[in-house]
């Protein structure tokens, strides 16, 4: 997904302008980062949550000349996906397979 794609799917729906609509979608997307970094969390309802997760101190391979190097413990954020989301992506996976199946 992508803030252009926010931004269609809310003009299409509100039939609010373009430019007014991109401005909406930026705003929506700087208050779920706010709500991850004060609270660490962010769900939606029938779609899944965002967790903020730490990540260790760690060792790691070099890929291009195989020393160790370390790496400095940090900060990810984590996606997981809700239940209802988890069902209609297997409907669709099912029903593309379907359709696969047909035009063989």
């Amino acid at each position: 997904m992508s803030k252009k794609f926010l931004t269609d799917v809310i003009a299409k729906s509100t039939e609010m302008p373009t430019l007014a609509a991109n401005k909406l979608a930026g705003e929506i997307i700087a208050a779920i980062k706010a709500e991850i970094v004060s609270a660490g969390r962010f769900s939606i309802p029938d779609f899944g949550s965002f967790a903020v997760r730490e990540t260790p101190k760690r060792t790691a391979l070099n890929p291009a000349t195989g020393e160790k190097v370390q790496v400095k413990a940090g900060a990810t954020v984590k996606f997981k996906a809700s239940p209802a989301l988890k069902e209609a992506a297997l409907a669709g996976v099912k029903k593309t397979k379907r359709k696969t199946a047909a035009k063989a």
